[in-house]
């Protein structure tokens, strides 16, 4: 079996050398902010993990707001350290805000480190639409064989009803009217109409003129008409 022969690649070798200069480059800027020894050689590691976390995770987990903080952190500590070691600052003598930095880059590579590592996808879970259950496949049942009418019709059975005359049915007798009960009040009231009535025209009252002269409805006036004879 042979093995495959290694290939060189123009993008490999040039990752190699943009590596090796920005590991020396943060070596070189922490060695001047006082981190001698092996502490030197540990800055440039832990800017490059964070940087190669923070883009995995947004390989992985897709954009954040998490991932891509932590991804500038670490893009920005190593760009500087570039740009300072190229002339801009004095490593001779490096400025106090430049030593605070190196020295409390630990603590904020620790927390950045944690952070992507420990911290949930902020994925939208979306949920799966229902499965449509398959239609049930509709079984051939055996034909049914049907048998013919038989053409001999039988006899129609008369029932004993029909061949009963129908009686004519009594219409029911129409209610009697309701009493309607009328006040004495208002029989002296309609008594004096009356009086009046005859007194002027010389014939008795009859139901409607009484009616009109009362005001009342039509079963009340018959009513008080029937007590006034």
């Amino acid at each position: 079996m042979t093995r495959p022969s290694l290939r060189v690649d123009a993008v490999l070798v040039q990752a190699v050398i943009a590596g090796a200069l920005s590991f020396a480059h943060l070596h070189d800027l922490a060695a001047a902010a006082g981190q001698d020894g092996w502490k030197a050689w540990a800055y440039p590691i832990s800017v490059d993990l964070l940087l190669v976390a923070a883009w995995r995770r947004l390989r992985t987990d897709g954009p954040s707001r998490l991932a891509w903080c932590w991804f500038l952190i670490a893009l920005v500590a190593s760009l500087g350290a570039n740009v300072a070691t190229a002339g801009f600052l004095d490593l001779d003598h490096p400025p106090a805000l430049l030593r605070l930095g190196v020295a409390g880059w630990p603590a904020l590579a620790f927390l950045g480190g944690t952070l992507l590592a420990h911290s949930p996808a902020g994925r939208s879970s979306t949920p799966p639409a229902p499965a449509t259950p398959d239609p049930t496949p509709e079984t051939e049942g055996e034909p049914v064989a049907v048998s013919e009418p038989d053409p001999t019709p039988e006899p129609i059975a008369v029932s004993a009803l029909e061949e009963t005359p129908a009686l004519p049915v009594a219409e029911p007798a129409p209610a009697p009217p309701l009493a309607v009960a009328v006040p004495a009040a208002l029989v002296d009231h309609a008594r004096k109409v009356a009086d009046d009535h005859h007194a002027r025209t010389g014939s008795r009252i009859d139901t409607d003129t009484l009616r009109a002269r009362l005001g009342v409805p039509p079963q009340l006036a018959d009513a008080i008409a029937a007590q006034l004879t």
